[in-house]
Order: structure tokens, then sequence, then C-alpha cells
């Protein structure tokens, strides 16, 4: 388990490395992407070095001291004027005593004509195109994928729920999810414009970035963008998330949070005044009269609630009927409504990190993003119908299929329009 855990913090470096900046074209290929066509010239480079005073190593090129010569400069100037060629890269190449010149063909003029011009002037010692070369590996997730996002290959819960299948139809746009948990970073670059607002009930100064691990880590879990060349694939990737900060983390460099009554007690009347229709809650303790009346309230208005399932029973919010409750595939927890992985579930972590996440808080958020995607096709859908398009034909199925759950809805969808059509 040593090995795996310090294996995982380098993966996660790494990682954090690779995503950490806005994704962009790489500058040595960029400057060849202007539609003309190159050639490659080299020039005979004897650079002229004085000799060293005793007792000093002279200055060093590129490791070396080998250089550009003056003459060599000068005729590669002189050749790009007389050619009207533009030279776009240079460098000396010490193993064949030249230097390297790599010019642009800024006319229509023919590879083939400028080429042979080129070989004939005494002053280049080499002319040819710039050639392309490729790997000769098979990229064995090539086709299989929808996604650029360079981690959805970790994602495994994605295809465990049918996530793909599902974004062909909906990605989840239009619909507001109202997580109650810690603060979330909002600067993360997988969660850029996925944060809608975002109020805090904890009092005090706002604490920094690094103490919204859990929040963050739902919020990937719940809209993460998709395709932005950046990291991860959120399960509702366009739905837009209104962070009610009532939890604090405990310690650094932990999930651990802790909210109480009178925190989440503002937080969900915030969340039901703002009338969004679907409300996270990652989280779970005793039963409550005070949270417990504040959610049937939410209930009545038609909000949807998903909690975390607890392994103590009658614990809030999954013990307030119609809270619909996120357990463990893995474990299968009694009490719980809905299944979803949630083991080794890669997500967010502040900073613009990524990191492997386990637990039922994982599985609420999963669950949460799913009936995202299906209210983005029917903003009337209620908890007892989510539950029955995600669950299908097996009352007690374990394994969740949003694509298919998708599938159902545009069904009825489609058979209750016929049924008002035949009624008129």
């Amino acid at each position: 388990m040593r090995a795996l855990a310090q294996l995982c913090a380098v993966a996660a470096v790494l990682l954090v490395a690779a995503v950490s900046l806005p994704a962009r074209a790489d500058d040595s290929s960029s400057r060849f992407d202007s539609g003309h066509q190159f050639v490659v010239v080299t020039f005979a480079n004897v650079p002229h070095r004085p000799a060293a005073r005793a007792g000093t190593t002279g200055r060093r090129y590129a490791g070396d001291s080998y250089g550009v010569a003056q003459n060599a400069h000068d005729q590669a100037r002189r050749v790009a004027s007389a050619y009207s060629l533009r030279q776009v890269a240079s460098w000396p190449i010490k193993e064949l005593s030249v230097h390297c010149v790599v010019y642009e063909i800024t006319d229509s003029r023919p590879l083939a004509d400028v080429l042979t011009a080129l070989s004939r002037d005494p002053r280049v010692t080499l002319a040819q195109p710039l050639q392309e070369f490729r790997t000769l590996t098979a990229d064995s997730a090539a086709g299989s994928s929808t996604y650029n996002d360079p981690l959805y290959g970790l994602q495994t819960n994605m295809v465990r729920l049918g996530i793909a299948a599902a974004h062909e139809r909906t990605q989840g746009a239009g619909v507001r999810v109202g997580l109650i948990d810690t603060g979330v970073d909002a600067s993360h670059p997988d969660l850029q414009d996925r944060i809608a607002r975002s109020s805090s009930f904890v009092g005090g100064n706002s604490p920094a970035t690094a103490a919204y691990r859990h929040g963050t880590a739902m919020a990937g879990l719940i809209a993460a963008v998709a395709n932005n060349r950046i990291g991860m694939v959120g399960i509702a990737p366009l739905a837009r998330i209104e962070v009610f900060e009532a939890c604090w983390q405990l310690e650094p460099n932990s999930d651990a949070a802790a909210c109480n009554t009178f925190t989440l007690a503002q937080a969900l009347a915030a969340a039901i005044e703002s009338r969004v229709p679907l409300i996270n809650l990652s989280i779970a303790g005793p039963p409550d009269p005070l949270l417990g009346a504040l959610v049937q309230s939410g209930l009545k208005r038609g909000v949807i609630f998903v909690g975390s399932v607890s392994a103590q029973t009658g614990s809030f919010p999954t013990s307030v009927e119609g809270v619909i409750g996120a357990g463990s595939s893995e474990q299968q927890q009694p009490g719980a409504s809905l299944y979803a992985p949630a083991t080794h579930v890669l997500t967010l972590r502040p900073a613009a990190q990524y990191d492997f996440e386990s637990g039922t808080s994982v599985a609420a958020a999963e669950v949460t993003g799913m009936i995202a995607l299906l209210l983005s096709l029917d903003s009337r859908l209620t908890a007892d119908s989510a539950i029955a398009l995600l669950k299908g034909t097996g009352a007690q199925s374990v394994a969740l299929d949003a694509g298919a759950a998708v599938a159902r809805l545009e069904a009825a969808r489609g058979n209750s329009r016929l049924a008002s059509r035949s009624l008129r």
C-alpha cells in the first residue's frame, strides 16, 4: 500500500505539471503553419576562435564553444535576399561543420524550382525540403473516446456509468446545481465558467483555496469542463454550480470537513430561496429537526436532494423521506436509493491539481451529475422519476447507466407527445 501511495503521489505531481497551464500550440511547430513551403539549407561554418588566454576556458555555446561564423551568417542573409526567402529558424551543427537554416518560400514558386536554384549556388552546401516524420506506434486509445481531456482514461467511473452515451444527447446545459459543502476553488482550470456564484455561511475570514478540497472535488465530479484539453470530464460538464459554503476543512491536506446545524440551515435556506432545482449534500450526521424541516420545505417546492448514505442508520440527510440516498456500488450499504462507484474515483483538487477520491460523498456527486443530465432534458423531473429512470427495469439494480436512462426519458417523452396528439 505504501508503494502504491508513493506511486500515486508521483503521478499526481506529473499530472499537475501536465495540466496546470492552459493548453497551447507548440511553438516549434506553429511557426511552420503558415501554409507556405519550407526548405532546409546549410552553409559551411568554421567559426574563428581566437586563442584563449592561459588559464581560461573561454565562452561556451550550447555546451561548447562552437558558434556561427560571421561568413556563414552573411551568406545565409544574402541567399535569403537573392532568392526572396524568409528565415524562420537556424542553428549551427558542430558535427557537420555547417550552419543550418530553414527558409520559407513566401510566394507561389514551385518547391522543386527553388531547390534546383539553391543547389547550384556555390555558397550552399545542401538544399532540401523540410520533411515531416511520424512515430510508428499505434495509439491504443484512438477512436475509443470522444474526449480530448488527457485524464479521461483514468475515469473508469465514467465508463461504468455510461456517461459518454448520455453526453451524445445531453451534457447538463441549463441546469443549476446547488452544492452545500466547503468552498470551491473556482479558479481551477477544469471549472472555468462552471461556478455561477458562491456564498459563504461559515463566518470569519475566507480561507485559502487549499482548504476547499472536498467542495472542489465534488464540483469536479459534477461539472468539470469537457473537451478543453485539460484534466478530466465532469458527469454534467455544462451544468452550472452554485456554491453554498457551510463546511470547513478540519486539517491541512485532508478532505475531512465539518458543518453544523447553524451553517447548514443558512445554506439550505439560501439554496432553496435561490430556486436551484437540484441540491447536492455530500455530508452525513445525526437526525436534525431544523434541517429536516428545511429539506421538506424544499421537497414541497420540487427541489431534488441527493445525499450521502452513512454507515449510521437514520442519519441526515438521507433519513428525510424524499431525499435520494447515494451509496457505494462497491459496498452496497443498506438504505441507498441508488449506487455509484465510490472507490478511487478521479476528481479535482485545489490549485489546478487532480487526485483520486473514495467514499459515498463521491457517489452522491455522481448521482447528482446524472440527475442534472436528465433535468436538462426535462426540467419537470421528480426525485422518484429520476430514480426510476436511472434504475430501469431492475428495481434493485446496482449498475446505473446514464445513457440508458437518457434513452428511457426520451422514449417516454416521445410516447407522451404521441398520446397528447391522439387526444386532440
